[in-house]
């Protein structure tokens, strides 16, 4: 052979052991990338479970996020919220949940363990931004910082902040001359009186609010936690560690107060008397023209104009015990990472821009929800649709639930017991307390 065959051969050689070196050189990187989505989250794929919202709905705030970081991808499911929590709770145990999980936000008493805190950056690594807890705290509302925010850890990012509004049927309000919506609970119950209508019987034939009773209130346990919230009741003491609905605040019985003004809209005997369970389910009813005013998040908008387009209503505040004090109720979902998530820098990089500015206007605009970010709330401030609940989040209050599924029933059931007389005022929110305290001794720690 000669030199220079075997110079030819030898050349062939090395840039075939080269290339060999180079593939394996990549796929290690690749590998090494996948492997808890390190850093900048190379090739993550990202699995995001969700509730209400659509694939559509985070179609432009995630391709947004993927021309900033292409070699992450999202993948949204939607499930129904029957079965959500419990899917969620399975997949997790079983080490097969997703990365990104929707969390309501009275679940982190109950699911906090099951979530990965954001991490803490140094401010020497230039590369990766995450929100510290002031930013988190300057940026949004405060009712976000007390529910997803733990011991300076950040623990869920907001998608918005809604809150319990009146809704109002105009051309009732018209026939009346009530001109709009009360700011306050006395000109609500003036608005009752003249609203409310008896056929001979007895019987309401037009119902002046959908208040007073459980079953057949869509949300009437939030109804309720905000009559307390507003009237002063002390829903926990500081460590959340027992409800305290009995406790008296200077001197005043608050929590039994706002029980009683709660169910004496059910009673026949008094005469803001404008309820029962006999009435349709109160969203039905709203929409039938049968009742003229009911409490309710802004998602119900487009559901009742699904139901009847000409339906002539308005949204205007929840009435309030002190006006230059207000205080509305929140119930709203956030985004959290999962603990079992191999890939939860790449996760919260989306979390941070699913947070932003940017990506909160994106994801806003195409689901016509209120906003949590403070910035973004003067945008949306007189938008005829969101304004109202926008603004509502500046004073939007929540409190320390266990479990809030069966925090509900155990207002459902304090409600009956005082209207079917199976209970006084008092001892019906003593029950209520108790079984409530006896969720809390239960709860994760």
């Amino acid at each position: 052979m000669s030199i220079t065959s075997l110079l030819g051969t030898n050349k062939l050689f090395y840039i075939l052991i080269g290339a060999v070196a180079f593939i394996v050189f990549i796929t290690i990187i690749i590998i090494i990338g996948n492997i808890g989505g390190g850093g900048g989250g190379f090739g993550a794929e990202l699995e995001f479970w969700g509730v209400y919202d659509t694939h559509q709905d985070f179609a432009r705030v995630t391709s947004s996020f993927q021309r900033l970081e292409p070699s992450v991808k999202i993948n949204y499911k939607q499930l129904s919220y029957e079965d959500y929590e419990k899917n969620l709770i399975d997949a997790l145990a079983a080490g097969k949940g997703p990365d990104l999980v929707m969390i309501h936000n009275t679940w982190p008493a109950k699911h906090r363990a099951k979530l990965s805190p954001m991490p803490e950056v140094s401010s020497a690594d230039k590369n990766v931004k995450f929100l510290t807890s002031s930013d988190f705290k300057n940026q949004f509302v405060e009712v976000v910082n007390n529910d997803f925010v733990y011991q300076d850890r950040i623990y869920a990012v907001p998608l918005y902040v809604d809150t319990l509004a009146l809704y109002y049927n105009r051309d009732m309000f018209n026939t009346v001359g009530i001109t709009g919506p009360p700011k306050n609970w006395e000109d609500f119950n003036k608005n009752i009186e003249l609203l409310t209508k008896f056929d001979s019987k007895g019987n309401i034939i037009q119902a002046g609010a959908a208040i007073g009773t459980a079953r057949n209130i869509n949300r009437s346990s939030d109804i309720l936690a905000a009559l307390m919230i507003q009237n002063g009741t002390k829903m926990t003491d500081a460590n959340q560690s027992t409800v305290t609905f009995t406790r008296s605040v200077n001197g005043q019985r608050v929590g039994e107060n706002a029980l009683q003004y709660y169910t004496d809209f059910a009673s026949p005997l008094k005469t803001v008397y404008t309820w029962s369970d006999s009435q349709h389910y109160s969203v039905d009813a709203f929409v039938e023209g049968k009742v003229a005013m009911m409490f309710n998040y802004s998602h119900q908008i487009s559901i009742i104009r699904d139901k009847f387009e000409r339906l002539n209503f308005s949204v205007g505040g929840l009435p309030q015990f002190s006006e230059i004090d207000s205080k509305n109720y929140a119930n709203y979902w956030g985004v959290g990472v999962s603990a079992t998530s191999k890939k939860q820098d790449a996760a919260w990089k989306f979390l941070n821009f699913l947070a932003s500015k940017d990506g909160s206007t994106i994801y806003l605009t195409d689901t016509s929800r209120p906003s949590a970010r403070r910035d973004l709330i003067d945008l949306q401030r007189n938008d005829p649709q969101v304004g109202v609940f926008a603004v509502q989040a500046l004073s939007a209050k929540s409190w320390f639930q266990a479990d809030n599924i069966a925090v509900e029933q155990i207002f459902a059931d304090m409600i009956e017991e005082v209207n079917f007389k199976k209970a006084t005022v008092r001892n019906a929110l003593r029950s209520a307390e108790s079984k409530i305290n006896i969720l809390i001794s239960k709860r994760p720690r």
